[in-house]
């Protein structure tokens, strides 16, 4: 680490009035060490995927991405393929990768922590959707990707709901949305890793999980998943019903792993998500997708993992 940029999004998390004293805290963190150091505040949504890219031409060999899960998924856009390495400085409201991480809220203590990590070449998740009826587009991730019901709640919500009200109030009206959601039901594909067979099934729901740990209340969403492995874990909702969904929520909130033979817990390296039907008509659903808490489009979707994709500051884990 010689030259760093931090890329902070000035409008993420509640504590935005002091987002600019927290950056510049963990600047001088950096600078101590006597490293060149310069802080810029990411111009827009999806802008800082185009910044983090140029500072990495310009020769800056670190990026950190100062804010949520948000902030992060739009800056490791601009990362992948490059031999520049990204860090995390949790300041959002959702930090599920600084969770896993462990990474302090504090931003001082965070970026003494990043001084000692080591930089990671990982893989990553890809994800492949229809943005518009005539408009594909591609977006990598880290931390989860999900087609359907929970899709469905960010589509749903307002998407300046969270950072106005806060995660609490967000989870509430996550919570009311779900309970008048539809579970539409689309077609899953994947090779399983386990036995090497082609699989398919019918679902509500499907989770794409990489990290073990997010954080908060939620723990293990998706036990035995883990953020070094080249595959993802998938969790297969093969069921409409609420309670069975409430159940399983439940158990991974108190660390109850519940058995349920219509949620099913896999290991695969691509999967693919098609309507249940295709007959064509006006009639087909909408089904959502998302990744990393962003909402990107809806089916077909496609993903896959690309191994030793990006480099990741990971501090010691305990």
């Amino acid at each position: 680490m010689r030259r760093v940029v931090i890329l902070y999004n000035p409008r993420s998390g509640r504590a935005r009035s002091r987002r600019k004293s927290d950056v510049e805290r963990a600047a001088a963190v950096f600078r101590a060490k006597n490293l060149e150091v310069e802080t810029h505040p990411t111009t827009g949504a999806r802008c800082a995927d185009r910044q983090a890219k140029q500072f990495v031409e310009a020769g800056f060999d670190t990026v950190i991405a100062c804010g949520g899960d948000g902030t992060v998924h739009d800056v490791l856009q601009g990362m992948v393929g490059t031999e520049a390495v990204l860090g995390v400085l949790p300041l959002g409201t959702a930090n599920s990768l600084a969770a896993d991480l462990g990474l302090s809220r504090n931003p001082a203590l965070a970026a003494s922590q990043l001084l000692t990590a080591q930089a990671t070449r990982i893989a990553i998740g890809r994800i492949h959707y229809q943005r518009t009826p005539d408009r594909r587009e591609t977006r990598y991730f880290t931390v989860a990707a999900g087609v359907g019901v929970d899709a469905a709640l960010f589509y749903k919500l307002n998407a300046q709901f969270k950072q106005r009200y806060g995660m609490v109030a967000y989870v509430g009206e996550s919570l009311r949305q779900w309970v008048v959601q539809k579970f539409h039901p689309f077609r899953v594909e994947w090779n399983d890793l386990d036995s090497g067979q082609q699989r398919s099934e019918i679902v509500t729901q499907l989770l794409v999980v990489r990290i073990a740990d997010f954080g908060g209340v939620l723990k293990q969403l998706a036990p035995g998943a883990d953020l070094l492995r080249d595959d993802f874990r998938l969790v297969l909702f093969k069921t409409a019903s609420r309670a069975r969904y409430l159940r399983f929520v439940t158990g991974r909130l108190i660390g109850q792993d519940w058995s349920d033979p219509h949620i099913e817990l896999v290991d695969a390296k691509s999967v693919s998500c098609f309507p249940h039907n295709h007959d064509g008509t006006a009639r087909e659903p909408v089904i959502h997708a998302e990744a990393d808490g962003e909402l990107l489009g809806r089916l077909p979707v496609q993903m896959e993992m690309l191994p030793s994709a990006f480099n990741l500051l990971i501090p010691p884990r305990k």
